[in-house]
């Protein structure tokens, strides 16, 4: 593959809702430009992007995809994204690398949560946006319906480019409002000029046109002085003018043009290969990266082939038999392969050994990678956020941001000794996801993996099958239920045993008593050698093994304070064992007789979102035995709960958030403190315990 000028270049990420047609948009626009010579398609798991076999068994995007093609010598990037909130994750590390985030909506369908959170991650990143209307030649689908709902949600920025002329129920062809020229398509998906509409063939379409001319000129205007002036006076734009004025726009973030497409019969997406060469941004021309110097200065990284190299991995798969390999966006210089870099993250050097261009799963061996490239190298050590630099100028860009991990469930290996491999295999999607993480509960020792949602987990354990034959049972995680003391008491532990020769004989009397201590706090009061010093450590011993378990449900006490007032023993027979034994025996007798109780873990939640649903969820956490703290606003229309809740009732919480904000609805949870178990809870939590063990 040649090497292309940094203005020749476009990074687009294809985001949007799950189903909304992403990745059958991508399909189209390889297939159109030649990069592919058929038609895949994602129900017949033919497609490019969706190869991982999970992707194709559940005709789902999983992870994001490149797929890297040339189009009237420019040289297009194209990153296709997961539309499912799961995996989250791989749409900020998509739109991270890209300069244009083409979010996809439904024709059928319309602006789905998927569309506001890739616009909003596309805002935030700084990134210019395009509104592609998909699945146009549905019966369902609502073109004009669809445009005005957009402008409704993402406001006056919103403006039509490519429009269908619709008469009958029927799509007759599609106007072009910057040629202002109307295109029919033959059933290859070619497209034939035709004459723009009339009255006659569409009743409304006349105005529709002028109206709809009228907001791209306004939205052109916009963008600078002359051109304002230029749209009062009521002169008509010329071709260049709405060219260069859109294309400005875009990359200021004040215009975001809508086009409509279909990916079935192709229709439309020459225009949209049209558009991507002439309204979005190079590389070039979008804002400078910033970054932090070796010394912590920051500076501005300007997209530069003759500059010092520099270069963000922002994606990591993890392949078993090619091994480790990085995409990275070249932000500066010339990436070469068989090259030395730093990684500012480890201070050490890195080598760079095969570079690749990626079209889906298809590869092509690169020599080097100029500025504004994406490409793939393998078997690098670098990790997602890393940046690798020249070095001369050693820089570090910032860190992607990414949602905590809100759902958990026990990793239990299906064949014994498979331990090992677990940990070894699962740090290894870790790298690939930074939204998973494989923790071990230290209470209840089990082995915990986290994600953003059971189908997220269930992808995990997935691929650890597929990709490194592990084979692994989930379950629900233990609750590290603890138990202590509500009184003080008095006890005899009286240990003896004659068996032939030497006996065994320890004798204690403790006093247990409430305290405030995650550990057994052991004092002793002896008075008169009651009890000979050299045994006190081994009661104490006893007492710190007995503290293990409870008498309620087994699980550990806290709490508790013994002190050993009085004893005896005998000359021959007592012995450190004897005395352990007696001082276990204490404590079974006076925890029971010291009013025990179970503890529960107390988390606290905060909960961000939409107004209309914060009701719903204080009412949801009432029933969940939460306590609600207090609400208050984020930002408009959207508002943060802070409440305390016990974390038995906070396993499916994730999917109930989900379902009733539709996604949109996002929250932390972190242990706080142990609180006493509800009495008419007591019966339930013994007899599941008991279960788990």
């Amino acid at each position: 593959m040649k090497e292309y000028d940094v203005n020749k270049i476009k990074n687009i990420a294809l985001a949007g809702h799950n189903g909304s047609g992403k990745t059958s948009l991508a399909e189209a626009l390889l297939y159109k430009a030649g990069a592919t010579d058929r038609l895949g398609k994602t129900a017949d798991g033919t497609t490019v992007c969706d190869y991982d076999p999970e992707e194709i068994k559940r005709a789902i995007s999983i992870g994001t995809s490149l797929a890297s093609f040339e189009y009237n010598d420019f040289k297009v990037n194209l990153l296709d994204t997961p539309g499912l909130f799961d995996f989250a994750a791989e749409m900020i590390e998509g739109i991270r690398a890209s300069d244009t985030v083409m979010i996809t909506v439904s024709a059928k369908s319309g602006v789905k949560v998927g569309a506001r959170k890739a616009y909003d991650e596309a805002v935030k990143q700084g990134k210019s946006t395009m509104f592609v209307v998909t699945k146009i030649d549905d019966k369902d689908a609502n073109f004009f319906n669809v445009l005005t709902e957009l402008k409704t949600v993402f406001g006056p920025t919103v403006c039509p480019v490519v429009v269908p002329v619709i008469s009958g129920g029927q799509i007759v062809s599609y106007v072009n409002l910057i040629e202002m020229k109307a295109y029919k398509y033959d059933a290859k998906g070619n497209a034939v000029e035709t004459d723009m509409p009339t009255a006659e063939i569409s009743e409304k379409f006349e105005y529709r046109v002028d109206g709809l001319i009228a907001a791209v000129s306004e939205a052109v205007a916009e963008t600078n002085d002359e051109l304002m002036e230029k749209f009062f006076e009521g002169e008509a734009f010329t071709q260049k003018e709405l060219i260069d004025g859109i294309h400005d726009g875009m990359n200021r973030g004040i215009i975001t043009p809508v086009v409509c497409t279909s990916a079935v019969d192709l229709a439309g997406i020459d225009m949209l290969l049209k558009e991507i060469e002439l309204l979005l941004p190079s590389p070039h021309e979008v804002a400078k990266a910033e970054a932090e110097t070796a010394s912590g200065d920051p500076i501005e990284v300007e997209c530069d082939a003759s500059a010092p190299m520099s270069a963000y991995v922002f994606k990591t798969i993890a392949d078993p038999f090619v091994g480790k390999m990085s995409m990275i966006r070249v932000m500066s210089g010339k990436l070469k392969a068989n090259s030395d870099a730093v990684n500012s993250a480890t201070g050490s050097a890195e080598k760079i050994g095969k570079l690749y261009s990626l079209c889906g799963k298809k590869q092509t061996e690169l020599t080097e990678a100029s500025a504004g490239e994406i490409v793939v190298a393998s078997k690098i050590s670098a990790n997602t956020g890393d940046t690798l630099s020249d070095a001369s100028r050693v820089l570090t860009f910032s860190a992607m941001e990414f949602p905590k991990p809100c759902y958990s469930m026990t990793v239990k290996a299906k064949a014994q000794g498979d331990e090992a491999k677990i940990s070894t295999s699962i740090q290894r999607l870790i790298e690939e996801d930074p939204t998973l993480t494989y923790t071990q509960d230290d209470s209840t020792k089990e082995q915990i993996l986290s994600g953003l949602g059971e189908q997220h987990i269930e992808v995990a354990a997935a691929k650890l099958k597929s990709k490194f034959g592990v084979d692994i049972n989930l379950t629900v995680p233990k609750i590290a239920y603890k138990e202590t003391i509500r009184k003080k008491v008095k006890v005899q532990g009286r240990h003896k045993k004659q068996s032939g020769g030497h006996g065994q004989f320890g004798d204690v009397w403790i006093e247990f008593e409430p305290c405030v201590s995650d550990t057994l706090v052991f004092e002793e009061k002896i008075f008169g050698g009651a009890v000979p010093k050299n045994y006190f450590p081994a009661v104490q011993k006893g007492l710190e093994e007995s503290v293990r378990k409870g008498v309620l449900a087994g699980c550990p006490v806290v709490g508790l304070k013994a002190i050993l007032v009085d004893g005896s023993y005998h000359p021959v027979d007592s012995s450190e064992m004897a005395f352990k034994t007696a001082a276990s025996i204490a404590y079974k007798e006076g925890l029971r007789q010291a009013d025990p109780v179970m503890l529960e873990p107390i988390g606290e939640l905060k909960v961000t979102a939409p107004d209309e649903n914060t009701g719903d969820i204080m009412g949801e956490l009432n029933k969940r035995r939460g306590r609600v703290l207090g609400m208050e606003p984020v930002s408009h229309g959207i508002t943060t709960i802070v409440a305390e809740v016990p974390m038995r009732e906070m396993h499916d919480f994730a999917m109930y958030l989900r379902q009733t904000t539709r996604g949109l609805g996002s929250f932390t949870f972190e242990f706080l403190r142990y609180e006493q178990l509800p009495a008419n809870l007591l019966a339930d939590v013994i007899a599941s315990v008991g279960t788990e063990e």
